[in-house]
């Protein structure tokens, strides 16, 4: 298997490491100012400086991670529950008006960039980091439902297909036990893929306002804070923004590695 692979799983195992011991520890209390410390560089006690609140940086970091990971898997896991069972659909339905209605109503959405979506969502509503995930999910449902709808139309012609049709297997059962089972290998290097662009949304629209709100720590939120500041405490900007370069290059390496390895056609000889 590639380097990439083991590269992108370890990138991917630190941020993953990092949200999750957020739950149980973090350096400092991300809810408590220290103005008399802000905007430290990094040293002994602070090991990537404060803010301009004296909130220590790492605390934060490992804060954002949680916020991150939590809106792109809830969106990812949106796109995937309702897209890949509509592509699948669509499918068994080829070239029939439900096919159709489904095909054009991806159109639709893929007419409005999550952006755009959240925009809407939070006239309505407000912005949060529920409307973020809202945002978000609803832009996966096209990318799944046509990946699989493609992937699914290859499939009904192949010959094990024909044989469960002539066994008298209807077409939601086939798909079921046949059509998703051999696209599911596809589903997950897609997943992978759109899990990282979810981190990149979430970031855009915390750093727009329009994701998670103060005083919830979020990443992109962070990158707006020190969008003034940086001329002055440069590590305020930097820090997280190399997190959400790590943590979607790290995700991206993975995909590229499971693509490679659950790929039979990319699948190279590893003996």
């Amino acid at each position: 298997m590639k380097a990439g692979f083991y590269i992108g799983a370890v990138l991917s195992a630190l941020v993953l490491g990092l949200a999750v011991l957020s739950f149980v520890w973090t350096p400092f209390d991300t809810l408590q100012l220290d103005v008399a410390n802000k905007l430290k560089a990094p040293n002994a006690t602070h090991i990537l400086g404060t803010d301009h609140f004296g909130r220590d940086i790492l605390s934060m970091v490992m804060m954002g991670a949680r916020t991150s990971l939590a809106v792109a898997l809830v969106a990812v896991g949106i796109g995937m529950g309702l897209g890949i069972p509509l592509g699948l659909w669509a499918a068994a339905t080829q070239g029939s008006w439900l096919d159709e209605i489904i095909m054009r109503g991806n159109d639709l959405i893929f007419a409005f960039p999550s952006l755009v979506i959240a925009i809407l969502i939070t006239a309505v509503f407000g912005a949060s980091a529920v409307n973020a995930i809202i945002a978000i999910g609803i832009f996966n449902i096209p990318v799944f439902a046509r990946l699989s709808r493609g992937a699914a139309l290859s499939l009904w012609r192949r010959d094990f297909i024909l044989a469960a049709r002539v066994a008298g297997k209807g077409r939601a059962r086939i798909s079921a036990e046949h059509i998703l089972p051999n696209i599911a290998n596809l589903m997950i290097v897609q997943g992978t893929i759109q899990f990282s662009l979810g981190i990149l949304a979430e970031a855009a629209l915390s750093y727009i306002g329009l994701g998670a709100q103060p005083p919830t720590a979020s990443w992109g939120r962070m990158l707006a804070d020190a969008q003034t500041l940086v001329s002055i405490a440069p590590h305020t900007a930097l820090v997280p923004g190399l997190t959400i370069v790590i943590t979607v290059l790290g995700l991206n390496l993975l995909g590229d590695g499971l693509r490679d390895w659950l790929d039979p056609r990319l699948r190279v000889d590893r003996s």
